[in-house]
């Protein structure tokens, strides 16, 4: 539509008239009035706009009557040229650029990955020149962000994990022997979602970062109990054989308790269940498959790993880092004996002024 402007500045008519009575007769007003039904007792939004036969028939927007500074109304097909094209029929923007969105659902039988995945091949086979760039919105974003903080959180856990580990058994050793039970968890915990029909999102990683510490606990038992009857004097073979043997029973307990918590998570129905469930099937299904795998697995790593610790590679490592930890202690009686060197000097300097007052006045 093109505006004569001379003509409609002749005629007293406002360019802002024009698109207003546009906007009302084709777009619409939502809420030109209310409507009350006294028979039900409910109020209704009243929305004008031209019947859907006459929006598009331009003899019939010719005709609309626009008002006039002047008095009076008038005509529209006296102020304007309409031509019949194409056009958006609304502009988006974001960050100053102009945006169009396209909104769809996951269908049935399909992962939120997977579509996503397959709109990006889409849109690759579409050329867009170099000006254009796609991205995702809404819980596709949301499932990407989460994924690389998945990721990160798994890392901190992991060095976490080591760091406590390894400050409590004073060693370096078997830290990596209980930490070596948590890769044998995760294709198990997998497993268990594709035996549900259950798919890995938000709910199901949280639901393998409780796993880690579920059977990161029955490796610590173990390690601990084998640890202390070495140190009573007992064989590595006798020890190993021995605390396996004293520490089934509760590691069989621990994990029939969590089991049977978890239940109720994985059967229930509501509001919000899907997401429950995941968790729950994570942790009762990563569990229960990685048990039998683990109480073999953790004797066999500590052994190996015990033989390697007497090598003489190790050895040298282990002095490495035992001057490193000689060092840091060091360093710290130093740092706690400065502050006392340091407040000594203070007391001998705030004395000599008090001799020196002193001396002045018996002068």
């Amino acid at each position: 539509m093109e505006i004569d402007r001379a003509r409609a500045a002749d005629l007293g008519v406002d360019s802002t008239d024009i698109a207003t009575a546009l906007r009302l007769m084709v777009g619409g007003e939502d809420r030109a009035s209310r409507f009350r039904d006294e028979s039900i007792n409910e109020d209704y939004d009243v929305e004008l706009r031209l019947a859907e036969q006459y929006r598009s028939d331009v003899a019939t927007i010719q005709r609309l009557y626009v008002p006039s500074s002047r008095g009076g109304l008038v005509r529209l097909d006296n102020l304007v040229k309409i031509n019949r094209d194409t056009s958006p029929s609304r502009i988006d923007r974001l960050n100053r650029e102009r945006l169009v969105s396209m909104r769809a659902s996951v269908a049935p039988g399909f992962a939120l990955a997977d579509r996503i995945e397959a709109l990006r091949g889409a849109v690759a086979q579409m050329n867009l020149p170099a000006a254009y760039t796609t991205t995702v919105s809404g819980r596709a974003r949301e499932l990407e962000r989460t994924f690389t903080e998945f990721i990160w959180a798994f890392i901190l856990s992991i060095i976490f994990m080591y760091m406590i580990l390894a400050s409590q058994f004073e060693s370096t050793i078997h830290p990596v022997t209980i930490l070596l039970s948590l890769p044998i968890s995760i294709p198990f915990a997998l497993l268990s979602l594709w035996a549900t029909g259950d798919t890995l999102n938000l709910y199901s990683a949280l639901g393998i970062l409780v796993l880690f510490g579920v059977v990161k606990k029955n490796s610590i038992l173990q390690i601990d109990h084998m640890n202390s009857l070495r140190s009573r004097g007992m064989e590595r073979y006798e020890a190993i054989m021995q605390g396996n043997r004293d520490r089934l029973r509760p590691i069989l307990m621990t994990t029939l308790a969590l089991i049977a918590g978890m239940l109720p998570l994985a059967l229930g129905t509501g509001p919000g269940a899907e997401e429950r469930r995941s968790i729950a099937v994570v942790v009762i299904g990563g569990q229960m498959l990685s048990l039998l795998l683990t109480l073999i697995a953790t004797p066999v790593v500590y052994s190996l790993l015990d033989d390697l610790s007497h090598t003489a590679r190790w050895r040298k490592i282990a002095s490495v880092t035992s001057g490193l930890r000689e060092r840091l202690k060091k360093s710290r009686r130093r740092s706690r004996e400065v502050p006392a060197e340091a407040a000594e000097a203070r007391v001998v300097h705030d004395d000599q002024p008090e001799h020196l007052t002193a001396g002045v006045i018996r002068d």
